[in-house]
């Protein structure tokens, strides 16, 4: 992948590779007032940098993202590309080919039938030369280590190799720009890591200008500078050291701060003591302070960052068992020795499922987690009979998944959620959406609607928002809509597959707690994540797939007890048992068995009493 020359000013200087001068958006919508999305955005992003993007849901971050590639004019103000104006029509060509995208989902922009023609697919519409263009499809293959699956079709990859495609096919064009919109918020911790680190060649190595939008603070603090924008406008902007070290500010304005970052903010205000300002942005800084905290004998004045309390409403460590699970708790999921294989005899026969067997209790919250491609999503398809058993038995409730006798009685009992819940929304307006699976159970109409009604409650819908097209709602409300409509079914088991995917902190914490409610109230939950800390704070018990395998199951202090087994197939322990583990080599004796970032300032300070060291002071 050769540097391309970039264009000068007159006076023989790069012109930044984004500027956005006081630009303003709308969308303008049918009947109703215009929406302001961006509400001016002034930026200058020099060549060469790495930005990370932060912000709620509905904050701008995706809206800005194409403005910056015109796929969005903007309505007021200018956004210029290397010097390129974006409102020019006769440069939009050549500056989609300068500045790149990757979205969140690859499946949405993949088109090709192989994986060779899918890269060669941009500079084929460029008009790039043949034998230049066979050149970039070639090299950008062998960047993301694709190029012996070019002649695979792209519907066989998985999640992470899918995303990797969409990377190449946007550096074949000879790129200069890549603006990633939420492009790793899909793929399992192995898979994102591998892209991150692909990313980091080409911001470092390869001088090319990276933004990433992400809600993910381990990828913000790799970045050289990081915005936040809050309801369209810039709220803060620094190098990862000087925001993050606003983490009641951030905690307030519904983001996570990194784990490492929020244990040593949480451990410093529990021993009244200042952090060195920008010290704990780096896992390596972070647990330097810890250290310096715990062994000094006295400590720096308590510094301020904004706020006088930390966050509370959405915390990591909010989901802890209100009710505990019976252990006489009846069986309500038997799975024994069930094997799938997807078009069978075929050349793209694929074993998905082998000889997997385990049992759910009433009551019980299940975690299912493994690499991307490892079976879950087919594993839980079985339960409510999307697919029946080719080897092997699935009882559920005491029903055969296999017979269609029983499956019609399943379904109604067993709600499923997929990873986009807001797809399966289709009707006029949101209440009969919700009432469509009450109405195919035969109900009374009195009786659907006090499940509508019920289910609006539960994920806080209005009447107002009730009496609308679902495609109407922002985000966060259509995925409540789709939550609603599982939970007005009145399931007994309620199965939840990546449901809170490409959602900011405060919606994820509102999706999983809606799942640790009814896990409470005695429905049995079943939840499959890519993220390692949301399974660690909702699961009684965890299952570890692989390549169709059952390979652990156990507590999750059982699970995530040993890296070593969790690396070796893509997967790891949750960041702040990672920070235990570094911290441990410094504090001897330090319990590493935590999983969340309030259960490992526990840790540290149970560490610290045991010392017998200074008393603790804070909040």
């Amino acid at each position: 992948m050769t540097e391309q020359p970039r264009d000068r000013d007159p006076e023989g200087t790069s012109p930044p590779s984004i500027r956005t001068d006081r630009v303003r958006f709308f969308y303008h919508r049918l009947d109703r007032p215009p929406l302001l999305a961006v509400d001016h955005v002034s930026l200058s992003v020099e060549p060469g940098t790495h930005l990370a993007i932060l912000g709620r849901n509905g904050s701008g971050k995706s809206t800005l993202a194409r403005l910056f590639n015109a796929l969005e004019l903007p309505s007021e103000g200018e956004v210029s590309i290397e010097g390129l104006p974006t409102d020019r029509q006769d440069l939009v060509m050549e500056i989609r080919r300068r500045c790149g995208m990757v979205f969140q989902n690859p499946d949405n922009q993949i088109i090709g039938t192989t994986v060779e023609e899918e890269v060669a697919f941009g500079p084929e519409n460029l008009g790039m030369p043949r034998e230049a263009m066979r050149e970039a499809v070639d090299q950008a293959l062998s960047f993301v280590a694709l190029s012996e699956l070019r002649h695979r079709a792209p519907h066989t990859l998985s999640g992470g190799q899918k995303q990797k495609l969409a990377l190449a096919g946007v550096l074949a064009m000879h790129t200069r720009i890549l603006v990633l919109d939420e492009a790793t918020s899909m793929l399992d911790p192995h898979s994102r890591q591998d892209l991150m680190a692909l990313i980091g060649t080409l911001s470092r190595e390869w001088g090319m200008t990276v933004v990433n939008i992400t809600h993910h603070m381990d990828e913000a603090v790799q970045a050289d500078r990081v915005v936040i924008l809050s309801r369209g406008r810039v709220l803060s902007e620094g190098t990862p050291a000087e925001v993050f070290d606003q983490v009641g500010r951030i905690q307030q304005e519904g983001l996570d701060v990194p784990p490492h970052t929020e244990i040593a903010y949480r451990v410093a205000r529990r021993l009244s003591c200042g952090l060195t300002p920008g010290s704990s942005v780096t896992q390596e800084g972070a647990a330097d302070e810890v250290v310096r905290i715990l062994r000094e004998s006295t400590c720096p004045r308590l510094a301020p960052d904004g706020t006088s309390t930390p966050r509370k409403s959405y915390g990591f460590d909010r989901f802890a068992r209100t009710v505990p699970l019976s252990p006489d708790a009846p069986t309500v999921i038997e799975v024994r020795d069930l094997s799938h294989t997807y078009l069978p005899g075929t050349p793209f026969e694929t074993r998905a499922l082998e000889q997997i067997s385990f049992s759910v209790r009433k009551g019980e919250l299940l975690g299912i987690i493994g690499h991307s491609g490892s079976g879950k999503s087919t594993l839980v398809q079985h339960l409510n009979g999307l697919i029946r058993p080719g080897a092997g038995a699935v009882r559920v409730l005491g029903m055969d998944a296999s017979r269609g006798a029983d499956l019609r009685r399943l379904r109604h009992k067993v709600g499923l959620l997929f990873q986009y819940p807001e797809h399966q929304l289709f009707e006029e307006t949101v209440a009969r959406d919700i009432a469509f699976g009450p109405g195919r159970m035969g109900l009374p109409e009195g009786e659907i609607r006090r499940r509508v009604a019920d289910a609006a409650e539960v994920v806080g819908l209005s009447d107002d928002e009730l009496a609308k097209s679902p495609f109407e709602l922002s985000g966060g409300q259509r995925r409540r809509a789709a939550i609603a409509g599982v939970l007005a079914m009145e399931p007994e088991i309620l199965i939840l597959d990546e449901p809170a995917a490409g959602l900011d902190p405060a919606g994820r914490d509102e999706i999983l707690g809606y799942a640790a409610r009814l896990r409470d109230q005695g429905v049995t939950v079943i939840l499959v994540s890519h993220s390692m800390e949301d399974i660690a704070r909702l699961s009684d018990r965890i299952l570890v797939m692989s390549d169709g395998r059952l390979i652990a199951s156990g507590t999750p202090e059982q699970v995530y007890a040993d890296a070593a087994p969790l690396e070796s197939v893509g997967l790891a322990q949750p960041a702040a048992t990672r920070f235990l583990v570094r911290l441990s080599r410094s504090l001897p004796g330090l319990r590493t068995d935590r999983h969340t970032p309030g259960g490992a300032v526990d840790a540290v300070l149970e560490w610290h009493r045991r010392q017998g060291l200074r008393p603790e002071v804070g909040p």
